[in-house]
C-alpha cells in the first residue's frame, strides 16, 4: 500500500471514529428526528453516506450504488461501517481505478465526512448535543473502520455554550 493509499485509509477509520462519536449515545427517537420536511433524518442520512460509500467502491468494480434503507437505524449503521471495510479493501490491495486518491478525497470520502458534521448538528438541534474532543490526540486506527470505536481520549469538560 502506497503512501496516498494509506491516508485515504486513516480517512476511512477518522469517518468511522467521527461517525460514532456523533451517533454514540444518541437517544432512541433520534434516527427518525426531522427537523422540517425535505431536511434527511439521521437514517436517511446514513443511508446516503453508504450510498457514497459504495459510489467510490464503484469506481473498482461494477456495484449497485443506490442502497434500499434498512429497516432498522443499526442495521443502517452497520452497513455503512461494512462498506467502509470493503472499501479500504481496494485501497490496502492498491486497486486500479482511473480516479485517482485525491479525487476519492476531494469527492465522496469529503462528502460522507460533510454528512458526519449533518448528525453531529442534528444531535444539537435534537436536545443531545454531541460533546467536543481534540480529535488530533483522538484514537482513530486504520486498522479499525466497525461501529465499535473507542471513547473519546480528550473530551472537553464543559459544553459547548450557545453563542460560542
Amino acid at each position: 500500500m502506497n503512501n496516498k493509499h494509506h491516508m485515504l485509509r486513516h480517512f476511512l477509520a477518522a469517518l468511522a471514529y467521527r461517525t460514532q462519536k456523533a451517533l454514540r449515545d444518541a437517544p432512541e427517537d433520534f434516527a427518525d428526528f426531522r427537523v422540517r420536511e425535505f431536511v434527511r433524518t439521521p437514517h436517511e442520512i446514513v443511508l446516503h453516506m453508504t450510498g457514497v460509500i459504495l459510489y467510490a467502491r464503484s469506481m473498482f468494480e461494477k456495484i449497485d450504488t443506490w442502497p434500499t434503507k434498512r429497516t432498522t437505524f443499526q442495521e443502517e449503521v452497520e452497513r455503512f461501517h461494512r462498506e467502509l471495510e470493503n472499501l479500504a479493501r481496494h485501497f490496502d490491495a492498491g486497486s486500479d481505478s482511473e480516479v485517482s486518491p485525491e479525487q476519492f478525497l476531494q469527492g465522496p470520502l469529503a462528502d460522507a465526512m460533510t454528512h458526519v458534521g449533518q448528525l453531529a448538528m442534528l444531535r444539537r438541534l435534537h436536545g443531545s448535543p454531541v460533546p467536543g474532543e481534540n480529535f488530533i490526540v483522538a484514537d482513530v486506527r486504520s486498522d479499525n473502520l466497525t461501529s465499535s470505536q473507542p471513547p473519546p481520549v480528550s473530551p472537553d469538560k464543559d459544553p459547548i455554550k450557545p453563542g460560542q
